[in-house]
């Protein structure tokens, strides 16, 4: 147990806003001291995606054990922290529920503090705290943030240091989003019909390099100005987070062109077969509790699926990048954050460190662990609250929609 060399500032993050029940205690922003994730991969597998009821029985199953776990990993006893942070939005409204409810109890028990923190800026966040040991970025930050839910580009600036008591702590100006599909979401359609299962982004990433980048020729997505889009609800969950308004158009995203020309690829060349055989021999491995290996899964899989496979990725990782360091320069931001799980990505993180490199331009990604949903990035964006003494209400309520700024 800690006692006399107990941490200051230590708080609970909590995060249920998809489909991972996770907890974590940061001491000040900067120390994790515990991360227990509980994924939910298996009970969504056989579906395809996540599905939302499933997903909040899930949670509400997880929480409290993971809680514990992530308690016991610290070191210390729940009446020792400081504070309790919990995701507000965006993300499912049942998951969100959950671990608000979960967050609210153990405040009000505790009788300490309930911070509330929006999903996207624990992203930025979960590079920040990895940041601590280096040198520090220059500021502002472009920051990608990239994941199944989400493409968004944000100019990241920290709090100046004599910010007034009711000025944002981190400031986040939106420049760029996805008008339809997130960059993950197109990676999980596309690797669904291959037959490669869900979540398929992990197998696109890990197959790509077997595959030729250039033997299918996708065009760079062209995105147009939408303003039907302004004041209503675009129709995908990667897309509903923040309102068009009068973005620039060059940093406006679009995934669903590139997912419907392999789609028509997949038709024009007859591959749907051979990826109904795929699916099925995957998912009888699956059922005989067995992980498939990457031999096997390629074995599976004959070039032309391969060099799909690779042209796909790459213009997925290119559309990304053209967008992102554009955005960049006309912004006038000093470095780049890429976050997100896609930010896990083995060619994106290579292409984006080349491309900074050729710039100039610093970039920071989180480890492989911090890509995807976890709860310490969410107790790490919730220190600066604390330290202002900034406290949500005990009748917080989720928002699915909830927008960074």
């Amino acid at each position: 147990m800690l006692q006399s060399a107990l941490p200051t500032g230590l708080i609970l993050g909590i995060e249920s806003s998809c489909d991972e029940t996770a907890a974590a205690v940061v001491a000040a922003g900067r120390h994790t001291l515990s991360s227990v994730v509980a994924s939910q991969i298996a009970t969504h597998a056989n579906w395809g995606g996540v599905v939302p009821e499933l997903a909040s029985r899930e949670h509400l199953r997880n929480i409290s054990p993971i809680v514990s776990a992530a308690l016991h990993q610290a070191g210390i006893q729940a009446s020792q922290l400081d504070a309790i942070a919990v995701t507000r939005g965006p993300g499912l409204a049942g998951a969100l529920l959950v671990g608000i409810s979960y967050a609210k109890a153990l405040a009000f028990g505790l009788q300490k503090p309930l911070l509330a923190v929006n999903h996207l800026e624990g992203h930025i966040h979960a590079v920040l705290l990895e940041q601590q040991s280096s040198a520090p970025l220059p500021m502002p930050a472009l920051a990608l943030v990239v994941s199944g839910g989400h493409t968004h580009l944000f100019l990241a600036q920290p709090p100046s240091s004599g910010a007034a008591a009711d000025e944002p702590l981190w400031r986040y100006t939106l420049l760029g989003r996805t008008l339809d599909d997130a960059a993950g979401e197109a990676f999980d359609k596309v690797a669904k019909l291959l037959g490669l299962g869900y979540p398929g982004g992990p197998w696109i990433d890990r197959l790509a390099p077997f595959g030729n980048p250039h033997a299918v020729s996708f065009a760079r997505t062209q995105v147009k100005s939408k303003p039907h889009l302004v004041g209503k609800t675009p129709r995908t969950k990667g897309a509903i987070t923040s309102p068009v308004t009068a973005l620039d158009p060059r940093f406006l995203f679009s995934f669903s062109g590139l997912k419907t020309a392999v789609l028509r690829h997949v038709d024009e060349y007859g591959m749907r077969p051979a990826a109904l055989v795929r699916e099925q021999h995957l998912r009888s491995l699956a059922e005989s509790g067995l992980r498939p290996t990457l031999d096997q899964v390629r074995s599976r899989c004959d070039s032309a699926t391969l060099d799909l496979i690779a042209s796909f990725q790459a213009a997925v990782v290119d559309n990304l990048l053209h967008r992102a360091f554009a955005a960049a320069e006309a912004s006038g931001a000093q470095s780049m954050l890429v976050t997100g799980g896609v930010a896990a990505n083995s060619e994106l993180r290579l292409r984006f460190r080349t491309q900074a490199d050729r710039s100039g331009l610093p970039i920071a990604f989180p480890t492989l662990a911090m890509s995807t949903d976890n709860a310490a990035m969410i107790a790490a964006a919730a220190w600066p609250q604390l330290a202002a003494g900034r406290f949500a209400p005990l009748d917080l309520e989720a928002d699915p929609r909830l927008v960074l700024a």
